[in-house]
């Protein structure tokens, strides 16, 4: 056996699970390019949705959070109302790798194998080895969702959001940036900032955004709506206090509470620069996509009465999110990945994170419908990180 544990992925749930196991004396090896799918899939020029209270890596001690690497380097910081940038996100990533989780291993896996009480596992260098645990820690990166109206066109037309982090090419373009979320009115913003000329397709009969955090908050203010790790309300508290107890509740309700909450919204400081000054087209969707001659033909049907509408652009965007499903996850060996029970595509995990083949657990997003949404940002990793640090601790032989 080369090592007892094996990490895949090296965003902030790979990275805050390390330090822990670190601190626990637990022997791991963790695979990955650090920060990666935040340096290769977010455009340019972006800021977080999370506030700069939620967006720390965490580490036992809490000695390298984003408050005290933003007061090192001399950026601007505040708990709330004052936007992360992508920037500043993905340098501190970097610097906590190097501070807390410097064995970090820059290969990728291309392959787990599950094998007899034990996972085999192909690096992209050659190496192989064979451990009794392994943590997959891979973020959205794998589960980009493009509905099949778009899917069906052709790639050079037609892209997802997390295929941009430069936009330059852009300038002078007509686009189509279909979705209402975060991402797809940064994107709109960015777009109209790099030159282009973008344009929002929406289902929602209207654009929403954030409202605005500030400090301090009255005691009416936390009363009517606490402060929580993934936004204000009694909900949204209840989903980063107390994921066991969600975790123990009907799968039924964990389900819906999970897809609904939080839904499509763009954060309060990019409102200006999208509103009058984006074109848009709410409650709208995309019936058809065809190709005439260079350009792309959207068939839109607007309203609960389906009126038409067509719009032409050089490039459709599809910012419609990730959609977890298991069967994306490309380096899990199909016959492992048949030996994973699931619902909706997502892993059956025990209290442990633990999936129903021993020893082979999921963090972060696949994550999200056994422990909730916090599960779905950076957040979440500190719950996430020390129930299976423990976990693995007790289960040493």
């Amino acid at each position: 056996m080369n090592t007892e544990v094996a990490i895949v992925g090296a965003g902030p749930y790979g990275l805050s699970l390390a330090a822990h196991l670190d601190a626990l004396g637990v022997q791991y090896r963790i695979f990955g390019m650090p920060m990666e799918f935040w340096k290769r899939s977010m455009p340019e020029g972006m800021s977080l949705k999370s506030e700069g209270c939620a967006s720390s890596i965490y580490e036992p001690a809490h000695s390298f959070t984003l408050e005290r690497y933003c007061a090192d380097q001399g950026l601007p910081y505040a708990d709330l109302g004052l936007p992360v940038s992508l920037s500043s996100f993905i340098a501190y990533g970097l610097a906590f790798q190097q501070y807390a989780v410097p064995s970090l291993e820059q290969v990728r896996v291309t392959s787990v194998k599950g094998e007899d009480g034990s996972f085999s596992i192909d690096l992209d260098n050659g190496e192989s080895l064979t451990v009794r645990k392994v943590v997959i820690a891979v973020g959205v990166g794998y589960f980009a969702y493009v509905p099949d109206e778009i899917a069906l066109l052709p790639e050079g037309v037609a892209t997802h959001s997390s295929s941009h982090s430069d936009l330059s090419s852009f300038a002078d373009r007509d686009v189509a940036v279909v979705g209402a979320g975060s991402s797809a009115l940064d994107l709109a913003a960015l777009l109209s900032r790099a030159g282009a000329r973008p344009i929002v397709i929406a289902r929602a009969s209207h654009l929403q955004f954030h409202d605005r955090q500030r400090l301090p908050r009255t005691w009416l203010d936390r009363l009517r709506a606490p402060t929580s790790g993934i936004g204000p309300g009694w909900r949204s508290k209840f989903f980063c206090a107390a994921p066991l107890i969600f975790y123990f509740l009907p799968q039924r309700w964990r389900l819906l509470r999970t897809k609904r909450h939080a839904g499509p919204s763009g954060g309060w400081f990019i409102k200006g620069a999208v509103l009058g000054n984006v074109a848009t087209s709410v409650d709208s969707r995309v019936q058809k996509a065809t190709i005439e001659g260079d350009r792309v033909v959207l068939n839109l049907a607007i309203g609960k009465n389906e009126d038409s509408r067509e719009v032409r652009v050089d490039h459709v965007i599809a910012a419609t999110g990730y959609q977890v499903n298991i069967d994306r996850i490309s380096f899990l060996d199909e016959s492992l990945r048949n030996r994973i029970e699931s619902v909706e595509k997502t892993p059956i995990l025990n209290a442990n994170f633990e999936s129903t083949v021993p020893g082979l657990y999921f963090v972060g997003p696949a994550a999200a419908n056994s422990f909730g949404p916090a599960q779905r940002f950076a957040v979440g990793a500190y719950f996430a990180a020390r129930r299976v640090a423990r976990s693995l601790v007790r289960a040493k032989p």
